[in-house]
Protein backbone atom coordinates (compact mmCIF):
# COMPACT_ATOMS: atom_id res chain seq x y z
CA UNK A 1 0.00 0.00 0.00
CA UNK A 2 1.55 3.34 -1.01
CA UNK A 3 2.43 5.80 1.75
CA UNK A 4 1.36 9.41 1.18
CA UNK A 5 3.31 12.14 2.95
CA UNK A 6 1.75 15.43 3.88
CA UNK A 7 2.93 18.90 4.88
CA UNK A 8 6.62 19.54 5.46
CA UNK A 9 7.58 15.90 4.89
CA UNK A 10 6.05 15.98 1.41
CA UNK A 11 7.79 19.26 0.61
CA UNK A 12 11.13 17.83 1.79
CA UNK A 13 10.76 14.76 -0.43
CA UNK A 14 9.75 16.95 -3.39
CA UNK A 15 12.78 19.19 -2.90
CA UNK A 16 15.08 16.17 -2.61
CA UNK A 17 13.57 14.68 -5.77
CA UNK A 18 14.17 17.92 -7.66
CA UNK A 19 17.78 18.01 -6.51
CA UNK A 20 18.29 14.40 -7.58
CA UNK A 21 16.78 15.05 -10.98
CA UNK A 22 18.91 18.17 -11.30
CA UNK A 23 21.99 16.15 -10.37
CA UNK A 24 21.22 13.57 -13.04
CA UNK A 25 20.73 16.34 -15.60
CA UNK A 26 23.94 18.07 -14.58
CA UNK A 27 25.86 14.80 -14.74
CA UNK A 28 25.03 14.60 -18.43
CA UNK A 29 25.42 18.32 -19.06
CA UNK A 30 28.78 18.06 -20.80
CA UNK A 31 27.32 15.56 -23.24
CA UNK A 32 24.64 18.05 -24.28
CA UNK A 33 26.87 21.11 -24.86
CA UNK A 34 26.59 21.45 -28.59
CA UNK A 35 29.65 21.93 -30.74
CA UNK A 36 29.58 24.84 -33.15
CA UNK A 37 26.79 24.17 -35.61
CA UNK A 38 25.30 21.37 -33.50
CA UNK A 39 27.34 18.38 -34.75
CA UNK A 40 30.91 17.40 -33.83
CA UNK A 41 32.51 16.64 -37.19
CA UNK A 42 34.61 13.50 -37.68
CA UNK A 43 36.29 13.13 -41.08
CA UNK A 44 38.88 10.54 -40.06
CA UNK A 45 38.87 7.18 -41.82
CA UNK A 46 40.17 4.11 -40.00
CA UNK A 47 40.77 0.43 -40.66
CA UNK A 48 39.69 -0.99 -44.04
CA UNK A 49 38.14 2.35 -45.10
CA UNK A 50 41.47 4.12 -44.54
CA UNK A 51 43.34 1.39 -46.42
CA UNK A 52 40.93 1.61 -49.37
CA UNK A 53 41.24 5.42 -49.45
CA UNK A 54 45.02 5.20 -49.38
CA UNK A 55 45.00 2.76 -52.28
CA UNK A 56 42.57 4.97 -54.22
CA UNK A 57 44.75 8.06 -53.64
CA UNK A 58 47.58 6.52 -55.69
CA UNK A 59 45.57 7.04 -58.88
CA UNK A 60 44.61 10.67 -58.19
CA UNK A 61 46.10 14.06 -58.99
CA UNK A 62 47.93 15.33 -55.91
CA UNK A 63 48.12 18.65 -54.08
CA UNK A 64 50.97 19.14 -51.63
CA UNK A 65 50.16 20.76 -48.26
CA UNK A 66 52.29 23.31 -46.46
CA UNK A 67 52.56 23.40 -42.65
CA UNK A 68 49.49 25.58 -42.08
CA UNK A 69 47.34 23.62 -44.53
CA UNK A 70 48.37 20.38 -42.87
CA UNK A 71 47.37 21.78 -39.47
CA UNK A 72 44.03 22.93 -40.88
CA UNK A 73 43.39 19.54 -42.48
CA UNK A 74 43.89 17.77 -39.17
CA UNK A 75 41.76 20.28 -37.27
CA UNK A 76 38.91 19.88 -39.77
CA UNK A 77 39.11 16.10 -39.63
CA UNK A 78 39.06 15.82 -35.83
CA UNK A 79 36.16 18.26 -35.49
CA UNK A 80 38.03 21.16 -33.92
CA UNK A 81 36.79 23.33 -36.79
CA UNK A 82 33.20 22.06 -36.64
CA UNK A 83 30.99 22.61 -38.61
CA UNK A 84 33.56 22.65 -41.44
CA UNK A 85 33.81 19.36 -43.32
CA UNK A 86 36.50 20.60 -45.67
CA UNK A 87 38.26 23.66 -47.01
CA UNK A 88 35.74 26.46 -47.52
CA UNK A 89 34.15 27.42 -50.82
CA UNK A 90 33.56 30.80 -52.40
CA UNK A 91 30.28 31.64 -50.65
CA UNK A 92 31.73 30.98 -47.19
CA UNK A 93 34.93 32.84 -48.06
CA UNK A 94 33.06 35.98 -49.07
CA UNK A 95 30.69 35.75 -46.11
CA UNK A 96 33.50 35.36 -43.57
CA UNK A 97 35.51 38.37 -44.70
CA UNK A 98 32.41 40.53 -45.15
CA UNK A 99 30.20 39.52 -42.18
CA UNK A 100 32.26 37.35 -39.75
CA UNK A 101 29.76 34.55 -40.43
CA UNK A 102 29.60 31.49 -42.66
CA UNK A 103 27.06 31.66 -45.49
CA UNK A 104 24.76 29.63 -43.21
CA UNK A 105 24.73 32.54 -40.75
CA UNK A 106 26.93 30.80 -38.16
CA UNK A 107 29.67 32.98 -36.61
CA UNK A 108 33.13 32.40 -38.13
CA UNK A 109 36.04 34.81 -38.51
CA UNK A 110 39.04 33.08 -40.12
CA UNK A 111 38.91 31.74 -43.71
CA UNK A 112 40.15 28.12 -43.80
CA UNK A 113 41.36 27.92 -47.39
CA UNK A 114 43.49 25.58 -49.47
CA UNK A 115 45.35 27.88 -51.86
CA UNK A 116 47.38 26.67 -54.85
CA UNK A 117 49.14 28.31 -57.77
CA UNK A 118 47.21 29.30 -60.86
CA UNK A 119 49.32 26.80 -62.82
CA UNK A 120 48.22 23.89 -60.63
CA UNK A 121 44.62 25.10 -60.48
CA UNK A 122 44.45 25.06 -64.29
CA UNK A 123 45.21 21.34 -64.22
CA UNK A 124 42.29 20.60 -61.90
CA UNK A 125 38.62 20.24 -62.81
CA UNK A 126 35.71 20.99 -60.50
CA UNK A 127 33.98 17.75 -59.59
CA UNK A 128 37.11 15.60 -59.59
CA UNK A 129 38.63 13.87 -56.59
CA UNK A 130 42.19 14.75 -55.60
CA UNK A 131 44.72 13.43 -53.09
CA UNK A 132 46.30 15.71 -50.51
CA UNK A 133 49.90 14.85 -49.71
CA UNK A 134 52.34 15.83 -46.98
CA UNK A 135 55.78 17.38 -47.42
CA UNK A 136 57.35 13.97 -47.95
CA UNK A 137 54.90 13.09 -50.71
CA UNK A 138 52.85 10.66 -48.62
CA UNK A 139 49.11 10.74 -49.45
CA UNK A 140 47.17 11.70 -46.32
CA UNK A 141 43.64 12.63 -47.39
CA UNK A 142 41.07 12.60 -50.16
CA UNK A 143 39.34 15.79 -51.25
CA UNK A 144 36.26 16.26 -53.39
CA UNK A 145 37.06 19.35 -55.44
CA UNK A 146 33.75 21.20 -55.52
CA UNK A 147 34.97 24.59 -56.73
CA UNK A 148 37.93 26.78 -57.59
CA UNK A 149 37.93 30.53 -56.95
CA UNK A 150 40.32 33.44 -56.76
CA UNK A 151 41.36 34.78 -53.38
CA UNK A 152 41.05 38.50 -52.72
CA UNK A 153 44.24 38.79 -50.72
CA UNK A 154 44.08 42.53 -50.15
CA UNK A 155 40.52 42.43 -48.83
CA UNK A 156 41.21 39.32 -46.78
CA UNK A 157 44.27 40.93 -45.18
CA UNK A 158 42.38 44.08 -44.24
CA UNK A 159 39.33 42.19 -42.99
CA UNK A 160 40.99 39.39 -41.03
CA UNK A 161 44.25 40.99 -39.90
CA UNK A 162 43.20 44.63 -39.94
CA UNK A 163 46.23 45.57 -42.02
CA UNK A 164 47.89 44.98 -45.37
CA UNK A 165 51.36 45.59 -43.90
CA UNK A 166 53.67 42.86 -45.27
CA UNK A 167 55.57 42.93 -41.96
CA UNK A 168 52.58 41.30 -40.28
CA UNK A 169 53.53 37.57 -40.22
CA UNK A 170 50.20 36.30 -41.51
CA UNK A 171 49.83 39.02 -44.13
CA UNK A 172 53.24 37.95 -45.39
CA UNK A 173 52.12 34.31 -45.33
CA UNK A 174 48.93 35.21 -47.18
CA UNK A 175 50.87 36.82 -50.02
CA UNK A 176 53.15 33.77 -50.26
CA UNK A 177 50.12 31.55 -50.82
CA UNK A 178 48.79 30.58 -54.23
CA UNK A 179 46.18 32.73 -55.94
CA UNK A 180 43.45 30.10 -56.32
CA UNK A 181 41.53 28.45 -53.49
CA UNK A 182 40.21 24.90 -53.73
CA UNK A 183 36.95 24.24 -51.89
CA UNK A 184 35.54 20.86 -50.96
CA UNK A 185 35.05 18.13 -48.37
CA UNK A 186 37.99 16.08 -47.10
CA UNK A 187 38.53 12.62 -45.63
CA UNK A 188 41.74 12.11 -43.65
CA UNK A 189 43.10 8.57 -43.80
CA UNK A 190 46.69 9.07 -42.63
CA UNK A 191 47.22 11.15 -39.48
CA UNK A 192 50.52 12.83 -38.83
CA UNK A 193 52.85 10.54 -36.90
CA UNK A 194 53.76 12.64 -33.89
CA UNK A 195 56.54 11.64 -31.52
CA UNK A 196 56.04 14.42 -28.95
CA UNK A 197 53.39 15.34 -26.39
CA UNK A 198 51.56 12.08 -27.11
CA UNK A 199 49.67 11.98 -23.81
CA UNK A 200 48.41 15.51 -24.44
CA UNK A 201 47.15 15.03 -28.01
CA UNK A 202 43.41 14.81 -27.43
CA UNK A 203 40.72 15.30 -30.06
CA UNK A 204 37.52 17.20 -29.16
CA UNK A 205 35.61 13.94 -28.66
CA UNK A 206 38.28 12.86 -26.17
CA UNK A 207 38.32 16.10 -24.16
CA UNK A 208 34.53 16.02 -23.98
CA UNK A 209 34.65 12.44 -22.71
CA UNK A 210 37.28 13.40 -20.12
CA UNK A 211 35.22 16.35 -18.90
CA UNK A 212 32.21 14.07 -18.47
CA UNK A 213 34.34 11.47 -16.67
CA UNK A 214 35.53 14.11 -14.23
CA UNK A 215 31.99 15.41 -13.73
CA UNK A 216 32.85 18.89 -14.99
CA UNK A 217 29.69 20.78 -15.88
CA UNK A 218 31.47 24.04 -16.69
CA UNK A 219 34.94 24.28 -18.23
CA UNK A 220 37.03 27.34 -19.04
CA UNK A 221 39.46 27.20 -21.95
CA UNK A 222 42.77 29.05 -21.96
CA UNK A 223 44.64 29.73 -25.20
CA UNK A 224 48.38 30.28 -25.10
CA UNK A 225 51.46 30.17 -27.26
CA UNK A 226 53.70 31.29 -24.38
CA UNK A 227 54.82 29.75 -21.09
CA UNK A 228 52.40 30.39 -18.24
CA UNK A 229 53.59 33.40 -16.25
CA UNK A 230 52.12 34.92 -13.10
CA UNK A 231 49.56 37.03 -14.97
CA UNK A 232 48.28 33.95 -16.81
CA UNK A 233 48.15 32.02 -13.55
CA UNK A 234 46.13 34.81 -11.93
CA UNK A 235 43.54 34.83 -14.75
CA UNK A 236 43.23 31.06 -14.78
CA UNK A 237 42.75 30.77 -11.03
CA UNK A 238 40.20 33.60 -10.98
CA UNK A 239 38.27 31.66 -13.62
CA UNK A 240 38.61 28.42 -11.65
CA UNK A 241 36.70 30.07 -8.82
CA UNK A 242 33.54 30.07 -10.94
CA UNK A 243 33.86 26.91 -13.08
CA UNK A 244 34.55 23.21 -12.47
CA UNK A 245 37.66 22.79 -14.57
CA UNK A 246 40.32 24.42 -16.72
CA UNK A 247 41.41 23.26 -20.18
CA UNK A 248 44.96 24.54 -20.60
CA UNK A 249 45.15 24.32 -24.39
CA UNK A 250 48.47 25.60 -25.79
CA UNK A 251 49.09 25.82 -29.52
CA UNK A 252 51.88 23.55 -30.76
CA UNK A 253 51.37 24.11 -34.49
CA UNK A 254 53.26 26.63 -36.59
CA UNK A 255 54.23 29.79 -34.68
CA UNK A 256 56.67 32.68 -35.19
CA UNK A 257 60.38 31.87 -35.19
CA UNK A 258 60.99 33.98 -32.07
CA UNK A 259 58.24 32.34 -29.99
CA UNK A 260 59.41 30.01 -27.20
CA UNK A 261 59.77 26.50 -28.73
CA UNK A 262 56.89 24.12 -28.05
CA UNK A 263 58.91 21.54 -26.13
CA UNK A 264 60.21 24.19 -23.72
CA UNK A 265 56.73 25.61 -23.25
CA UNK A 266 55.26 22.17 -22.55
CA UNK A 267 57.81 21.47 -19.82
CA UNK A 268 56.93 24.86 -18.29
CA UNK A 269 53.23 23.87 -18.22
CA UNK A 270 54.07 20.55 -16.59
CA UNK A 271 56.15 22.03 -13.78
CA UNK A 272 53.69 24.79 -12.93
CA UNK A 273 50.78 22.32 -12.87
CA UNK A 274 52.78 19.96 -10.68
CA UNK A 275 53.50 22.64 -8.10
CA UNK A 276 50.80 25.29 -8.13
CA UNK A 277 47.50 23.91 -9.46
CA UNK A 278 44.93 21.38 -8.19
CA UNK A 279 45.62 18.61 -10.71
CA UNK A 280 42.08 17.22 -10.57
CA UNK A 281 40.74 20.54 -11.86
CA UNK A 282 43.06 21.06 -14.84
CA UNK A 283 43.39 19.19 -18.12
CA UNK A 284 46.44 19.91 -20.27
CA UNK A 285 45.88 19.17 -23.96
CA UNK A 286 47.74 20.57 -26.96
CA UNK A 287 46.17 22.27 -29.97
CA UNK A 288 47.95 21.33 -33.24
CA UNK A 289 46.82 24.36 -35.21
CA UNK A 290 48.79 27.30 -36.57
CA UNK A 291 48.78 30.77 -35.08
CA UNK A 292 47.36 33.49 -37.33
CA UNK A 293 48.20 36.48 -35.08
CA UNK A 294 44.88 37.95 -36.15
CA UNK A 295 44.10 39.62 -32.83
CA UNK A 296 40.32 40.19 -32.42
CA UNK A 297 39.24 37.91 -35.27
CA UNK A 298 41.43 35.12 -33.93
CA UNK A 299 40.03 35.56 -30.40
CA UNK A 300 36.60 34.62 -31.77
CA UNK A 301 38.14 31.75 -33.72
CA UNK A 302 39.91 30.47 -30.60
CA UNK A 303 36.69 30.63 -28.60
CA UNK A 304 34.81 28.64 -31.24
CA UNK A 305 37.49 25.95 -31.25
CA UNK A 306 37.34 25.63 -27.46
CA UNK A 307 33.56 25.34 -27.68
CA UNK A 308 34.11 22.37 -29.97
CA UNK A 309 36.46 20.86 -27.41
CA UNK A 310 33.63 21.13 -24.87
CA UNK A 311 34.38 24.38 -23.03
CA UNK A 312 31.56 26.54 -21.69
CA UNK A 313 33.77 29.58 -20.98
CA UNK A 314 36.84 31.12 -22.60
CA UNK A 315 39.42 33.51 -21.15
CA UNK A 316 40.15 36.62 -23.22
CA UNK A 317 42.95 38.69 -21.80
CA UNK A 318 45.05 41.60 -22.92
CA UNK A 319 46.02 41.70 -26.62
CA UNK A 320 44.74 38.19 -27.29
CA UNK A 321 46.47 36.62 -30.35
CA UNK A 322 48.14 39.93 -31.05
CA UNK A 323 51.50 40.70 -32.62
CA UNK A 324 53.44 43.95 -32.66
CA UNK A 325 51.17 46.97 -32.21
CA UNK A 326 48.59 46.13 -34.89
CA UNK A 327 45.69 45.87 -32.42
CA UNK A 328 44.39 47.86 -29.48
CA UNK A 329 45.00 46.46 -26.02
CA UNK A 330 41.42 45.22 -25.56
CA UNK A 331 40.19 44.98 -29.16
CA UNK A 332 39.99 41.20 -28.77
CA UNK A 333 37.44 41.70 -25.99
CA UNK A 334 35.39 44.38 -27.73
CA UNK A 335 34.78 42.20 -30.78
CA UNK A 336 32.65 39.80 -28.73
CA UNK A 337 30.13 42.63 -28.36
CA UNK A 338 29.58 42.57 -32.12
CA UNK A 339 27.73 39.25 -31.83
CA UNK A 340 24.23 38.74 -30.49
CA UNK A 341 24.01 37.49 -26.87
CA UNK A 342 24.41 33.72 -26.90
CA UNK A 343 25.21 33.64 -30.62
CA UNK A 344 28.69 32.23 -30.11
CA UNK A 345 27.52 29.59 -27.63
CA UNK A 346 30.47 30.12 -25.27
CA UNK A 347 30.91 32.69 -22.48
CA UNK A 348 33.92 35.03 -22.83
CA UNK A 349 35.64 35.92 -19.56
CA UNK A 350 37.24 39.31 -20.13
CA UNK A 351 40.19 40.22 -17.92
CA UNK A 352 42.16 43.40 -17.46
CA UNK A 353 45.94 43.46 -17.78
CA UNK A 354 47.31 41.72 -14.69
CA UNK A 355 50.48 42.84 -12.91
CA UNK A 356 52.36 42.29 -9.66
CA UNK A 357 51.70 45.04 -7.12
CA UNK A 358 54.51 45.63 -4.64
CA UNK A 359 52.17 47.26 -2.10
CA UNK A 360 49.52 44.53 -2.38
CA UNK A 361 52.19 41.83 -2.43
CA UNK A 362 50.29 39.85 -5.06
CA UNK A 363 48.96 39.77 -8.60
CA UNK A 364 46.17 42.24 -9.34
CA UNK A 365 44.50 44.33 -12.04
CA UNK A 366 43.28 47.91 -12.19
CA UNK A 367 39.90 46.60 -11.04
CA UNK A 368 41.29 45.23 -7.77
CA UNK A 369 44.37 47.33 -6.96
CA UNK A 370 44.14 50.93 -5.65
CA UNK A 371 47.85 51.72 -6.02
CA UNK A 372 49.63 53.74 -8.69
CA UNK A 373 51.76 52.47 -11.54
CA UNK A 374 54.96 53.08 -9.57
CA UNK A 375 53.93 50.12 -7.40
CA UNK A 376 53.20 47.86 -10.37
CA UNK A 377 55.72 45.46 -11.90
CA UNK A 378 55.33 44.77 -15.64
CA UNK A 379 57.62 42.64 -17.76
CA UNK A 380 57.61 42.77 -21.55
CA UNK A 381 58.24 39.70 -23.64
CA UNK A 382 61.22 41.45 -25.22
CA UNK A 383 62.84 42.04 -21.85
CA UNK A 384 62.23 38.48 -20.70
CA UNK A 385 63.67 37.00 -23.92
CA UNK A 386 66.75 39.19 -23.49
CA UNK A 387 67.21 37.88 -19.93
CA UNK A 388 66.82 34.28 -21.10
CA UNK A 389 69.40 34.71 -23.84
CA UNK A 390 71.83 35.90 -21.17
CA UNK A 391 71.00 32.93 -18.97
CA UNK A 392 69.39 35.16 -16.33
CA UNK A 393 66.43 33.89 -14.30
CA UNK A 394 63.27 36.00 -14.72
CA UNK A 395 62.14 37.40 -11.34
CA UNK A 396 59.48 35.67 -9.24
CA UNK A 397 57.13 38.60 -9.86
CA UNK A 398 57.03 37.48 -13.51
CA UNK A 399 56.99 33.70 -13.26
CA UNK A 400 57.38 30.87 -10.79
CA UNK A 401 61.02 29.86 -10.09
CA UNK A 402 60.44 26.34 -11.40
CA UNK A 403 59.21 27.78 -14.71
CA UNK A 404 62.09 30.27 -14.86
CA UNK A 405 64.59 27.42 -14.43
CA UNK A 406 63.02 25.46 -17.30
CA UNK A 407 63.05 28.54 -19.53
CA UNK A 408 66.72 29.30 -18.92
CA UNK A 409 67.77 25.69 -19.44
CA UNK A 410 65.54 25.24 -22.45
CA UNK A 411 66.58 28.43 -24.22
CA UNK A 412 70.26 27.56 -23.71
CA UNK A 413 70.04 24.51 -26.00
CA UNK A 414 68.55 23.88 -29.44
CA UNK A 415 64.84 22.98 -29.28
CA UNK A 416 62.44 21.67 -31.86
CA UNK A 417 60.20 24.52 -33.01
CA UNK A 418 56.68 23.58 -34.12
Amino acid sequence: MPVRCKGSAARLITMRSKRQRSGRENKNFMQTIEPHGGVLINRILKGPKAEAAQEHARDLTTVRLDDRQWCDLEMIAMGAYSPLTGFIGRADYRSIIETMHLSSGLPWTIPITLAVSQELADQLVEGQEIALIGKDGTPVALMSLEEKYLLDKEEEALSVYGTDDPNHPSVAALHRMGEVALGGDIWLFHRRQYTDFLQYRLDPAQTRAEFAKRGWQTVVGFQTRNPVHRAHEYLQKCALEIVDGLLLNPIVGATKADDVPADVRMRCYEVILENYYPRDRVLLAVLPTAMRYAGPKEAIFHAIMRKNFGCTHFIVGRDHAGVGDYYGTYDAQYIFNEFEPGELGIVPLKFEHAFYCIRCGCMATSKTCPHGKKEHVFFSGTRIRAMLRKGELPPSEFTRPEVAKVLVEGMAKPSKQH
